[in-house]
């Protein structure tokens, strides 16, 4: 993992948040939530810090990140899709919405494009089963989306 250089700013942004939940070690996954907000992702640098602040070892900080599938460990990207594999999604085509974001933003799932623009992912049932196939957009949700769609949606934030 490339080490990441952490500004004075974030470094005392990351400490006020360990100290706004008294450096309680029972409040390690309320302050990786927030660690995450600031820093969009949680890489060995930051799980360090937070270790040290709330007096626990590194380890365990790195096995709640790496526990919980809300949390991640890379960056990502400026616009991070999210396509939905629950069963009402896959029955009505997402993988074929997952071949299409990928074959246009020549990313793999689990990647992120070189301008550093999109990021692709996959989760599990969002709740929309209604709407399905659902492609989330940061929080934007899309419903409905058919591969002939994808290209308006990338096109909608690759400006």
């Amino acid at each position: 993992m490339a080490n990441i250089k952490l500004s004075a700013e974030k470094l005392d942004e990351l400490k006020a948040v360990c100290k706004s939940f008294n450096n309680d070690k029972g409040e390690l996954i309320n302050v990786l939530h927030k660690a995450q907000g600031i820093f969009g992702y949680l890489p060995a640098e930051v799980q360090e810090v937070i270790a040290k602040e709330l007096n626990i070892s590194v380890a365990h900080v790195y096995g709640v990140v790496s526990f919980y599938s809300f949390f991640t460990m890379l960056p990502k990207g400026e616009h991070p899709v999210s396509i939905c594999l629950g069963t009402a999604c896959y029955v009505r085509g997402a993988e074929k919405v997952i071949d299409e974001f990928k074959r246009l933003l020549n990313i793999n799932v689990g990647e992120t494009t070189p301008d550093g623009k999109f990021s692709l992912a996959c989760l599990r049932c969002v709740g929309a089963c209604g709407l399905a196939p659902v492609v989330l957009v940061g929080e934007k949700v899309y419903g409905r989306v058919a591969p002939e769609g994808v290209k308006d949606i990338v096109a909608e934030y690759a400006n």
